[in-house]
């Protein structure tokens, strides 16, 4: 084993800031999920919005990338995305997936897991033209995940699309929301020793079941 590898292996930290209780947890995950997140925004965490999203394409192999979210309510979690996109056609395949946020500096892990859908039209164009004009045109400007010969694509992209549409570029067709509707959540608090509190909330018969897993 290499030096570099070994000093990797060789990696501590314990794990000490908070605790997290089923007695001082909240019973509904939606509301435990957006005091969380209340307390990654006061504590100023960076990117606090940054969630991992997992997709399975037809291959049965699984892939990650990091998406923004942009809204939740009882409904779901929503972000924004290329349809056309890799994570696009995965979900167009097979509409479930699984979501994770990581604020290292809180010591905190939540994990999301459900079918996914559309948002509507409305909802997609009332989010798209909040964005900054330079969002907009990029989302024309981009073929998102597909091969180009270099930058000097995005750039040319984004000239034409800008001189077609210049300051009311419309919605891509394209281009939208997509929401995870939870079926289970999971809360992770770093404890010393890696004794680690991990609490899962699994929906059954339309009630959230709540249990602890151990580390």
């Amino acid at each position: 084993m290499s030096s570099i590898s070994t000093s990797i292996a060789d990696l501590r930290k314990s794990y000490e800031r908070a605790e997290l209780s089923e007695s001082a947890s909240l019973a509904d995950p939606l509301q435990q999920f957006d005091q969380w997140l209340q307390e990654a925004l006061s504590a100023q965490v960076p990117e606090p919005n940054a969630m991992t999203l997992a997709t399975v394409g037809g291959d049965l192999r699984p892939s990650t990338r990091i998406v923004l979210i942009k809204g939740y309510d009882e409904r779901g979690l929503v972000w924004y995305t290329n349809y056309d996109s890799r994570k696009g056609q995965q979900l167009a395949g097979n509409p479930f997936a699984a979501l994770q946020f990581h604020w290292v500096e809180l010591e905190r892990v939540v994990r999301i897991e459900g079918r996914v859908e559309k948002v509507s039209d409305a909802e997609s164009d009332a989010y798209f033209n909040s964005r900054p004009l330079d969002s907009r045109i990029g989302a024309w400007a981009s073929p998102q995940s597909q091969v180009i010969s270099g930058r000097s694509v995005l750039v040319a992209n984004a000239a034409k699309y800008g001189a077609q549409f210049l300051l009311n570029p419309p919605r891509p067709p394209h281009w939208g929301g997509f929401r995870l509707v939870p079926e289970r959540w999971e809360f992770w608090q770093g404890r010393k020793s890696r004794l680690h509190d991990r609490l899962c909330y699994q929906l059954e018969a339309g009630t959230w079941l709540r249990q602890r897993l151990a580390p």
